[in-house]
């Protein structure tokens, strides 16, 4: 295969790059979710699998951004992971060059879906290696371990604003019961939102829930 490879979809990753995938002494991911690599390993029988890759002595180590927290199937299938000895961290930064780095001699990058497709270039020059396995390492030294994330800290204000949201009032209504002027109360409302990183109010709702100041 040549240095730099394009391949189009998950099938023509999986026929002709899978077997790149195993690794002898280190495999590290930086991904947003764990959809993206779906084609190159299922869910089924995964952590022994893991277990049996670390047992083997392969470092296995994954950075995800925190959102993926929010779907609870998935935040229970990471913690089991990092009990058999995968090292998950998480990060609030976006990750928009999702890459799997193997044995520091390849890498594999995704591409955005275009078309609901998306295309991955399988990395084997030296010098572009090293720099993504830098980069890797910068990301999981600015991230969070998993057994020690926390979300985000909220004052006594935004957790009564955070209860507002599930409760049914307009807005006009919570800012008059949490005594605000109704410019403050959706003020606290955007920052909260932004804080939990939620496109919407149901959103910041239910992760506010998620993280038990409700």
């Amino acid at each position: 295969m040549d240095q730099v490879v394009v391949l189009r979809g998950e099938h023509e990753l999986r026929t002709r790059a899978q077997h790149l995938f195993i690794a002898r002494h280190e495999f590290t991911v930086a991904a947003s979710d764990t959809a993206t690599w779906s084609a190159l390993e299922t869910t089924d029988g995964l952590v022994d699998r893991m277990r049996a890759r670390i047992e083997a002595g392969v470092r296995v180590r994954k950075v995800y951004n925190a959102r993926i927290l929010d779907d609870r199937e998935t935040a229970a299938r990471l913690s089991v992971l990092a009990g058999v000895g995968l090292g998950v961290r998480l990060c609030h930064t976006p990750l928009s060059h999702e890459t799997i780095v193997v044995d520091r001699r390849i890498a594999i990058t995704a591409g955005p879906p275009v078309d609901g497709v998306r295309s991955y270039t399988v990395v084997q020059a030296p010098d572009v290696v090293a720099g993504l396995a830098m980069l890797f390492e910068v990301s999981w030294d600015a991230a969070t371990d998993l057994a020690e994330f926390e979300g985000p800290a909220l004052d006594e204000r935004s957790r009564e604003v955070a209860a507002m949201l599930g409760s049914g009032l307009t807005d006009e209504a919570s800012a008059r019961k949490l005594g605000l002027s109704l410019r403050t109360y959706r003020r606290r409302v955007a920052e909260l939102m932004e804080l939990l990183e939620a496109d919407s109010r149901f959103q910041a709702g239910l992760r506010a829930r998620d993280l038990g100041v409700r």
